[in-house]
C-alpha cells in the first residue's frame, strides 16, 4: 500500500505537468496504462460519426483511422458512452452483453484482429452531439476489466479530468514560452486565468480574467486575494490547500462552483504550481496555483440520452434505436448490433410501442427531432 500510495503521488504530479508541457502526455499516459492495468490509453473526443484523439499511447494508428474512417458508426457502445455520467467508469460490458458485442461486425473486424479484449472508459466532458474520454484498454494478456482495474481507475480519473479541462483552456507549452510570451498568450484565452498566491493574492490576471474582476459579478478582490462575489469560503480554502502540493489538494480543485443558479454556473479548477514542470512557472510569478474559470455550458442532452429517459428504453433498445437511424434496415441494424433479425424487430417493435410509432420512418425524424437545440424540453 506503501509502494501503491508513493506511485500514486508521483503519477499525480505528472499528470497535471502534461497540460503545461503537452509533449509529456504520451508518456504519462503509458504510466496510467501500467498502473490501472491495461496495455494502451487515451484522450479523445467522440461523436456518432468522428473521433479526434488529443493523446494517446500504445494505439495503432492504423487502426486509429480506421475507427475514424469507418468503425466509430459501428460502435455499439457509442450510445452507452453518450448516456454515462461525467466521471462515471465503465466498461464493455456495461454497454453491451460481452458475448453480443463479441459477434458483432465492430468487433470481428476491428477489435479482435487487434487482440483487444476489454476497455475502461470514463466521460470528461459532454456536449449536445459528442464526448470527450480517457479511456484504458485491454488485450486478451490481460483479459477483461475487473474490480482492482475499476480501484484504481477511480484513483487516478479525476485528476486526469482536471488536467485534460486545464489543457483544453491553456494550449500552450511553458518550456518554449518565455514569461513575456507566456502572458501574452493567456491573454489570448478565453477563460480567466488567475496566478496567486498562499494567501490567493493575485500576482497575474489574464484579461479574461480582469474583465471578470471588473465586472465583479462573480469573481473580486478583496485586498488584493481572489475571492468570490458572495464570499463563500470554498475557493480560499482550496487555494491554500494547493500551496501545499498535490497531495494536500487531492481532487478538491476540480470544478469549484463559484456561482449558483438561476445564474449560468461558472467553475474554477484549481492547479498547484510548486512541484515538477509547473514549479517554473510558479517561480516566475511567485505563484503557488494557478486558478482556470468558465462558464459551464447548458446542458443539452444527445437525442438519445434525451429520447432513453423520455421513453425509458432499456440499453438494448437504445441500441437499436441508434443503429437504425445510422444505417436503417433490420439485416444492417442486426449485423452491427450483433443479434439476430428476430431479435432486432422485437426490440424495434418495443421501441415502436413506447415512442407511440409505427415505422422506421417516423422514429427517424423522431430523433432528428430531439436532436435540434430548439426543440421543447
Amino acid at each position: 500500500m506503501i509502494d501503491e500510495t508513493r506511485l500514486l503521488l508521483e503519477l499525480i504530479g505528472n499528470i497535471y505537468d502534461a497540460p503545461l508541457v503537452p509533449a509529456l502526455w504520451p508518456g504519462v499516459l503509458k504510466k496510467l496504462a501500467e498502473f490501472v492495468g491495461g496495455s494502451a490509453a487515451a484522450i479523445y473526443c467522440k461523436s456518432s460519426t468522428n473521433c479526434a484523439v488529443y493523446h494517446q499511447f500504445g494505439k495503432d494508428p492504423h487502426y486509429q483511422q480506421l475507427y475514424s474512417s469507418k468503425y466509430v458508426r459501428l460502435d455499439p457502445t457509442m450510445p452507452g458512452q453518450c448516456l454515462t455520467q461525467v466521471g462515471q467508469l465503465a466498461s464493455t460490458a456495461d454497454f453491451i452483453p460481452y458475448c453480443e458485442f463479441v459477434e458483432t461486425t465492430f468487433y470481428r473486424e476491428w477489435g479482435r484482429p487487434q487482440g483487444l479484449a476489454d476497455f475502461l472508459t470514463t466521460p470528461l466532458d459532454k456536449s449536445a452531439d459528442s464526448v470527450a474520454l480517457f479511456s484504458v484498454f485491454r488485450n486478451e494478456q490481460h483479459g477483461l476489466v475487473d474490480d482492482e482495474m475499476r480501484r484504481r481507475a477511480a484513483l487516478i480519473t479525476p485528476h486526469i479530468r482536471r488536467a485534460a479541462v486545464v489543457g483544453n483552456a491553456l494550449g500552450l507549452d511553458i518550456k518554449t514560452a518565455e514569461t513575456t510570451a507566456f502572458t501574452k498568450a493567456l491573454d489570448g484565452l478565453a477563460a480567466g486565468v488567475f496566478l496567486v498566491d498562499r494567501n490567493c493574492r493575485v500576482v497575474f490576471a489574464n484579461l479574461s480574467g480582469r474583465e471578470m474582476l471588473d465586472d465583479g459579478r462573480i469573481l473580486r478582490l478583496r485586498n488584493g486575494a481572489l475571492a468570490t462575489a458572495d464570499s463563500r469560503p470554498a475557493l480560499p480554502d482550496v487555494i491554500a490547500a494547493a500551496g501545499e502540493g498535490d497531495a494536500a489538494l487531492g481532487t478538491r480543485g476540480i470544478a469549484v462552483p463559484l456561482s449558483f443558479p438561476p445564474q449560468m454556473p461558472w467553475l474554477a479548477h484549481v492547479l498547484p504550481l510548486i512541484s515538477g514542470a509547473r514549479r517554473q512557472a510558479g517561480k516566475n510569478f511567485a505563484a503557488t496555483a494557478a486558478v482556470f474559470v468558465r462558464k459551464t455550458s447548458l446542458e443539452v442532452p444527445s437525442a438519445m440520452e434525451s429520447m432513453s429517459k423520455l421513453y425509458g428504453l432499456t440499453p438494448a433498445e437504445l441500441r437499436v434505436l441508434a443503429a437504425v437511424s445510422e444505417f436503417g434496415g433490420i439485416s444492417a441494424v442486426s449485423d452491427v448490433v450483433g443479434v439476430s433479425e428476430a431479435t432486432v424487430k422485437t426490440h424495434l417493435q418495443r421501441v415502436f410501442a413506447k415512442t407511440n410509432t409505427n415505422r422506421q420512418t417516423e422514429l427517424i425524424k423522431l430523433v432528428a427531432a430531439h436532436a435540434s437545440p430548439l426543440r421543447r424540453q
